[in-house]
C-alpha cells in the first residue's frame, strides 16, 4: 500500500484529502506544520507529498528544498499546494523540486489524478 503524507496546516483540507485517498487505498499521514511534516517525512520515506506553501515554523518551499537536495528523498513526487497562484510563486515552487503545482482552492479529483500520475496506480 502507497504512503502518502499530507502537510498542511489547515485541519479540513489535510481531513478531505485523507478522506478521499484513503478511498483509493492509500495510506494517509497527516502533519500541520512544516516541522512536524518534514520530521515525518524523513520518518516514514513516503511514497508521495502533498505539501502546502504557507505554514507555520518551516513553509513548504523549505521543505521541498531540504527533502530533495537529500539523496535519501529526493525521488518522492512533492505535490505542492497553495493559495498563492502567482507565476513566480510556481517557479519558486519548481525551483525547490516540487513536480506539480496545484493552487488552492482545488477539486479533490484532481489531486486524486496528480498523485495516481506520480504513484502509477490504477483509477477504480
Amino acid at each position: 500500500m502507497k504512503k502518502i503524507l499530507i502537510v498542511d496546516d489547515e485541519q479540513d483540507i489535510v481531513e478531505s484529502l485523507k478522506f478521499v485517498l484513503e478511498t483509493y487505498d492509500y495510506t494517509c499521514y497527516c502533519a500541520y506544520n512544516g516541522e512536524d511534516g518534514l520530521k515525518l517525512a524523513r520518518e516514514i520515506i513516503p511514497d508521495l507529498i502533498i505539501l502546502d506553501v504557507m505554514m507555520p515554523r518551516i513553509n513548504g518551499y523549505k521543505i521541498s528544498r531540504l527533502l530533495k537536495f537529500d539523496s535519501k528523498y529526493k525521488n518522492i513526487p512533492i505535490l505542492m499546494i497553495t493559495a498563492r497562484s502567482q507565476e513566480e510563486d510556481k517557479l519558486i515552487g519548481e525551483e525547490t523540486g516540487a513536480d506539480e503545482y496545484i493552487t488552492k482552492p482545488f477539486d479533490l479529483d484532481d489531486v486524486v489524478k496528480a498523485v495516481q500520475k506520480y504513484l502509477n496506480t490504477e483509477e477504480k
